[in-house]
């Protein structure tokens, strides 16, 4: 199966614009669910947002190798393009967000702790709930970051004039 397809005339990432962006979200998920489930299952969702992020790479480094053929400096762009972009998934969907949700989570976990008298099941629960609801909040300011934290340094370094797509 070809990564990217056309659809409507308009060419189609399955990493970025389909369901299978969201594996990339599996690690916030299981951190907004660390207080209920074992603890294998949050690593496994960080089994499953590493894969992603690698996949991703390694499809854009293949798409760079198409894009630029035999031409010199070819080796270079395709491992431009793999770095790039793995160094980006792996900040803005795994690190970044993974640390965030979990400290959410922690942080709602405690204050629930010293300030209500609820149950401990009912902690957890609402702590997860938490988690999940802030996920959609900080996609966004965390994408842009990223963006910027690499145009800043890495990108400079291999003066790569185009942002991460």
């Amino acid at each position: 199966m070809d990564p990217t397809e056309e659809k409507n005339g308009k060419t189609v990432d399955i990493y970025r614009d389909t369901w299978v962006r969201f594996l990339g979200y599996a690690n916030e998920v299981g951190e907004a669910f660390r207080a209920l489930v074992p603890v294998s299952l949050v690593w496994g969702s960080y089994a499953v947002a590493t894969a992603y992020v690698t996949a991703d790479a390694v499809d854009k480094g293949k798409k760079a190798a198409v894009a630029h053929g035999d031409n010199p400096g070819r080796t270079t762009r395709v491992a431009v393009a793999v770095v790039d972009t793995f160094v980006w998934q792996a900040l803005a969907s795994v690190i970044i967000p993974g640390f965030t949700i979990n400290r959410v989570c922690a942080a709602s976990l405690y204050l629930l702790g010293r300030t209500t008298k609820w149950p401990l099941a009912a902690r957890k629960w609402t702590t997860t709930a938490i988690g999940l609801s802030t996920i959609p909040f900080i996609i966004t300011p965390i994408d842009r970051s990223v963006d910027f934290l690499l145009d800043s340094s890495l990108r400079k370094v291999y003066n790569e004039g185009e942002k991460h797509e």
